[in-house]
């Protein structure tokens, strides 16, 4: 099967009549069908129409009474591919029609291709030999060019010009003609070879959709509904897939668990793991409580099975709130510390005071736990470092107190203070593009 073949200056239809020698014109005009040639090469993006372009233009300003293309990709002495031939009338694209190329066996154009050297031969009659395989290809010519198109320094493939007439080419132009070829055999492979990975890139990201739409089916369909607070939330991966996560858990007697998470990384390595972050905090035998129990059974799972070898680690914060007191208790595993705005008091409380190392690292570690009475019109904001650590063209960083001055507007709900935050990170960073995921969850209390 044809793979990359860069030996396809020869076209799908008869040479055109003779044209004068490059060497009889003025270097003017040679040189405006040199400029007009590359200025055409440079518009395509499609292989097979540059070729097809480059066979049409190179046949005027180098004239043959024949072409053929040959490859050895893929394949052992003495067999070879013909991949174009100007005999053909039928067009065949060698990369997408590979099935139709013939495959021949030894005979003068496998000696020329495998010899790995560019070649003139002045008399055909003398190097044929009766029965080659490639007979159709030099009957009623007299002499040939071959000219190699080196891959990796290996001649693969090979352009082979043909006149009637033997002794036809002239030596002096052939370090050029070989030049100018072979050039053009690289462009045409570099196309190929973008084409390719424009492929690839397609079928990847048609993947990782999928992906991103897996780890999207893991979040909450549904915010709760907690009597005495708003709930509101914003989740954006830098890629098509990340490693935030939140969640929420229905606990006893009308409580509901809050747990947000980071994992290390970015893409699909740390969607994949936040999906088993998923897993295990759903996972916890009875219910996820009380705060340092759940991080405590997720991180001695992670540190015993999955981030032991791979270095991969997630810092999360889980807190439980109780809407009947408005007390929240929480542990905090090498997170942001959530924020809570006081707007009765007008000042930021930072639920920094209990921590501990992120989850994944350590096995057998405890977390401690501590708590706090929320107050009506509090804003409780947790938060992933995508949030603070939004950076602009200058490397600036959002920072804490530029979240802290959002939060001042008191008197917006919970779902206008997401948006407000969002809002102020986005024209903190204009037009630098997200380097990290990010994630909010705000809660007010009514």
């Amino acid at each position: 099967m044809a793979s990359i073949d860069s030996s396809t200056v020869a076209g799908s239809v008869p040479a055109e009549s003779p044209a004068p020698p490059w060497g009889a014109s003025d270097w003017r005009e040679r040189l405006a069908e040199v400029a007009e040639l590359m200025r055409e090469m440079s518009t395509h993006t499609d292989p097979q129409e540059m070729v097809r372009a480059y066979g049409r233009r190179i046949r005027q300003i180098m004239p043959a009474d024949r072409w053929v293309s040959l490859s050895r990709r893929g394949l052992e002495f003495p067999k070879y591919r013909i991949t174009r031939s100007s005999l053909w009338s039928e067009e065949i694209n060698p990369w997408k029609q590979p099935e139709k190329l013939p495959i021949l066996e030894g005979g003068l154009l496998a000696e020329l291709i495998y010899a790995d050297q560019p070649r003139i031969v002045d008399d055909l009659a003398v190097e044929l030999s009766p029965g080659d395989p490639a007979a159709e290809q030099f009957e009623g010519m007299g002499s040939l060019m071959a000219i190699p198109h080196y891959d990796e320094g290996v001649g693969l493939n090979m352009v082979v010009s043909l006149r009637k007439d033997p002794g036809a080419w002239e030596p002096e132009q052939f370090p050029e003609r070989f030049w100018i070829s072979g050039l053009f055999g690289r462009a045409t492979q570099s196309l190929v070879l973008t084409d390719r990975l424009k492929q690839a890139y397609e079928m990847v990201d048609r993947e990782l959709r999928v992906v991103a739409d897996i780890q999207r089916s893991l979040l909450p369909k549904s915010l709760p509904q907690i009597p005495g607070v708003e709930l509101a939330t914003f989740y954006r991966t830098s890629q098509w897939a990340g490693g935030d996560y939140y969640d929420f858990f229905e606990l006893p007697d009308g409580r509901w668990g809050f747990l947000i998470a980071d994992v290390s990384g970015h893409g699909t390595p740390a969607a994949v793991m936040m999906a088993i972050l998923h897993s295990l905090s759903h996972g916890h035998p009875g219910h996820p409580d009380p705060p340092g129990a759940l991080l405590k059974h997720v991180n001695d799972r992670l540190a015993e099975r999955y981030t032991a070898e791979n270095e991969v680690f997630v810092t999360a914060f889980y807190g439980i709130l109780d809407p009947a007191t408005r007390t929240f208790t929480y542990a905090c595993a090498g997170h942001n510390p959530p924020r809570i705005r006081r707007c009765s008091e007008g000042k930021v409380i930072a639920l920094e005071d209990v921590g501990g190392p992120p989850l994944g690292l350590f096995p057998g570690l405890d977390y401690a736990e501590s708590s706090v009475t929320l107050a009506p019109g509090d804003f409780l904001v947790l938060y992933t470092d995508g949030i603070t650590e939004a950076m602009n063209d200058r490397g600036d960083q959002f920072t804490p107190e530029r979240l802290d001055e959002v939060l001042a507007r008191c008197s917006l709900a919970a779902r206008p203070m997401v948006d407000a935050i969002i809002d102020a990170v986005a024209a903190h960073a204009g037009r630098h593009a997200p380097h990290d995921d990010q994630t909010l969850v705000v809660a007010k209390v009514s």
